[in-house]
């Protein structure tokens, strides 16, 4: 079960660049649109939505025509066209450097493309406009997982969490973490059940949820039994 769940990873990691950033003042720290991955065993991109570390909606700091463009250059690439989406982020961000939202849907791009290097410039990119904004930090922890850098990766996705408990993205890749990288079936249970509770039911990571009880209770009667 746990060597289909990270085929299944694999395999769908791509559509990652699918899950759109949202856009945010440089001061805030909001999410919108969809889940970003356990990797997909992560869903794809979503995280609560309208939150900010401001505790205030950072929509409404944000001007109607640049939520207009912002919206513009998502929709091309949930429409998958990568290339223009990067040219059209590319051309915001000329217009109006300070979201990183805007950054952090390059990284995605560049990500999806295989060019690590790049995406890593465009998520310092964001977290120099705000170093505590989760979804930046949230693609920092990916990149650094996918390079084996597992604790650097749990530090970055702690720090979204910490930021925004609600940040549900964030949870489901710590629980992706713990159990398929660091094997630390309790914490990733206990990701996972926070991921369950913030985004309603998703039946997938209800049975992964299911699974690591029995694993975790097994580990648990071993252990008392060896005691």
């Amino acid at each position: 079960m746990l060597l289909q769940r990270f085929t299944r990873i694999m395999q769908t990691q791509p559509r990652l660049a699918m899950l759109v950033a949202v856009l945010v003042v440089g001061g805030c720290a909001s999410s919108g649109p969809q889940p970003e991955s356990r990797d997909q065993r992560q869903p794809v991109a979503k995280a609560p939505t309208g939150e900010s570390t401001s505790g205030e909606s950072a929509a409404a700091e944000v001007p109607p025509h640049v939520v207009t463009l912002f919206e513009q250059a998502t929709a091309t690439m949930a429409s998958g066209d990568f290339v223009d989406a990067e040219l059209r982020f590319k051309e915001f961000l000329l217009q109006y450097p300070g979201y990183p939202g805007a950054h952090v849907n390059l990284a995605i791009i560049k990500a999806n493309n295989g060019d690590d290097g790049a995406a890593r410039s465009a998520v310092d990119a964001a977290l120099a406009i705000n170093p505590d904004y989760p979804p930046a930090l949230n693609q920092l922890g990916m990149l650094l997982r996918r390079n084996g850098n597992f604790l650097e990766a749990e530090a970055a996705y702690l720090k979204a969490v910490t930021v925004s408990p609600k940040y549900a993205l964030a949870h489901y890749n710590l629980g992706v973490l713990n159990e398929l990288y660091l094997q630390r079936l309790d914490v990733a249970l206990q990701h996972f059940e926070t991921y369950q509770e913030l985004v309603g039911n998703d039946k997938q990571v209800e049975k992964w949820i299911a699974d690591l009880k029995r694993r975790v209770a097994a580990s648990q009667r071993t252990a008392n039994v060896a005691e």
